[in-house]
Order: structure tokens, then sequence, then C-alpha cells
């Protein structure tokens, strides 16, 4: 073998050892990865409300067997706590808790206090969300309501107050004004339907029942939190 051979062998050897160490240091160089959109995370569909509610009673009733008679209710001021949870943007379910009280005045035939009754109505309802109106979010709902009488007191000549708990139907509208993501100020009204019977026992007049038409407003406003 003359000597131009081996250098051409030795070359072809260098340019095969080159490729191959080329190849290896390839093989170690990190691919950059393609950049990836920021996704904006989907809100939580837990919400919280808590308002402050005036409840103003509707004033109608009777006492059977008093020609005349009629029943009036105490209007009042509660704390409200609100809890929805949202399906879809638009469709939502509400839970609304608290509890208040009323004084229950006989104000036509007799005309005297006859006792207070505390109530626990606690409201579901399906509410409807609009979602074209930027941070003002308005909304409409309806529902039932489950009304609990409990903790109930007579006053003078009167004894064995007995209100009956009952179910009724709850409408509602509101809106939302979203300051950020989560925070929120709102101002919500509710029609609560509310019908039931009533019994109480009289020193003179004896036993006393009828109907109870209680029908209250609920007209808040307050703060919400979107998780």
């Amino acid at each position: 073998m003359n000597k131009n051979s081996i250098r051409f062998g030795g070359l072809i050897a260098g340019l095969v050892m080159l490729g191959v160490t080329a190849a290896g240091a390839a093989d170690l160089t990190p691919v950059a990865e393609a950049p990836v959109a920021d996704v904006p995370a989907a809100p939580s569909p837990w919400q919280i409300r808590v308002r402050g509610v005036g409840v103003i009673t509707e004033d109608a009733g009777s006492v059977g067997g008093l020609a005349g008679s009629g029943l009036s209710y105490s209007d009042s001021l509660i704390p409200e706590l609100d809890i929805t949870y949202y399906f879809t943007d638009n469709f939502a379910a509400e839970l609304i808790l608290g509890t208040t009280f009323a004084d229950i005045k006989e104000d036509g035939a007799v005309g005297v206090p006859v006792g207070r009754a505390w109530l626990l109505p606690p409201t579901l309802t399906l509410q409807y969300h609009f979602t074209d109106f930027g941070a003002f979010k308005p909304y409409v709902g309806a529902g039932v309501n489950y009304s609990m009488f409990y903790n109930q007191s007579e006053r003078g000549g009167f004894s064995n107050l007995d209100v009956e708990n009952n179910l009724g139907v709850a409408l509602q509208v509101g809106f939302d004004y979203m300051l950020d993501e989560h925070w929120g100020v709102n101002f919500d009204v509710k029609k609560i339907f509310l019908e039931t019977d009533w019994s109480v026992d009289h020193d003179t007049l004896g036993p006393l029942s009828g109907k109870a038409k209680i029908d209250p407003w609920l007209i808040g406003a307050g703060v919400t939190y979107r998780f």
C-alpha cells in the first residue's frame, strides 16, 4: 500500500469519526418546546353572598268565627347567607338561608297582640344569569320555600300558639356588579307566597284558629364572593 492510499484511508476514518461525534452531540442537545398559550382558568362554580334583608309582610289573615277579624305581622331586618352553584355560565341554583321573627296581632275584631313566632324559611331557587353586560350581571329566579315556625310565644290572655310549617313558592330578581374576578356587590328582591294555618287558645274566647297569609317581600343588598 502506498503513502497516498494510507493518507486517503486516514482521511476517510477521520470524517467518519467526526460524523459520529456530531450525531452524538445532536442527540444530547435539548429540543426547544413550542410556547404554550396561556389559557384562562375556568371560574369556580361556587359563589356566596352575605346580605342585609328587609322582610316586609303582607298583613293578611283571619280568625275563624270572629266577624271582621284580621291579622298583621311585624316587619324585620335580618342577615342572610346565600350559596350559589353554577351549572353553566347562565344557569345556577341558589340556597337562601336566614331566620327572622314576626309579632302577630289580631287587629280587627279583638285588636290585641297574640304572640310571636320565629321563622326559618330555607329557599331554593333555579336562576338564569344574563352574561352580555360585562361587570353588570342581572339574574332572575324561581323556586320553592319551606317555612318552619319555632320558638312560638304568646301574649297576655293567649296560650298554645301554633303556626304550622308550610311550603311556598318563591320568585326572585336581582343583579351582581363585579368589582374584580372574585368580589362584587349585590342587590336582590324576592317574593315568597306563604299562607299557613294557625291556632291559639284565649282565656275568654276559647280556642281560635284561622289562616295566616304572610306573603313577604325580601329586599336585600350585600357582598358577593365568587371562588
